[in-house]
């Protein structure tokens, strides 16, 4: 159904520098890039994630009540995430842990402000 998200940046060289060692931990790649934006992914045929500068040339600014999450394989990988974002200099909103009895879940920050999660589904 989704076939790319998208967060606005004011430094798309910065970015690149947060985004790209942060989706190797999930084992995707930057497969596009352009003059103002980035696109991540796995797979071009799976969901892909895209950084770009606003296309009105004003500031990108967060959504309030906007989050991307992010698919992990297991706790592992959520927590090597929210570390992963940390190292960057991103901003903890949340650290790895339990919700609920079946997600396994870590918020953070990137460095344009915008909130995303990593996420994975544990079975009971």
């Amino acid at each position: 159904m989704i076939s790319y998200t998208c967060v606005g940046t004011n430094d798309l060289d910065r970015a690149r520098r947060f985004y790209e060692p942060l989706f190797e931990v999930l084992g995707a790649k930057l497969m596009n890039a352009s003059d103002r934006s980035l696109m991540f992914g796995i797979d071009p045929k799976q969901p892909m994630f895209m950084v770009l500068t606003p296309y009105d040339g004003q500031a990108a600014v967060p959504g309030n009540g906007t989050m991307v999450a992010l698919t992990a394989k297991g706790k592992e990988q959520v927590e090597a995430l929210h570390a992963k974002a940390m190292a960057l200099g991103g901003k903890d909103e949340g650290a790895p842990g339990l919700r609920g009895d079946r997600y396994y879940m870590a918020y953070f920050r990137d460095l344009d402000g915008n909130k995303l999660a990593a996420f994975a589904y544990i079975k009971p």
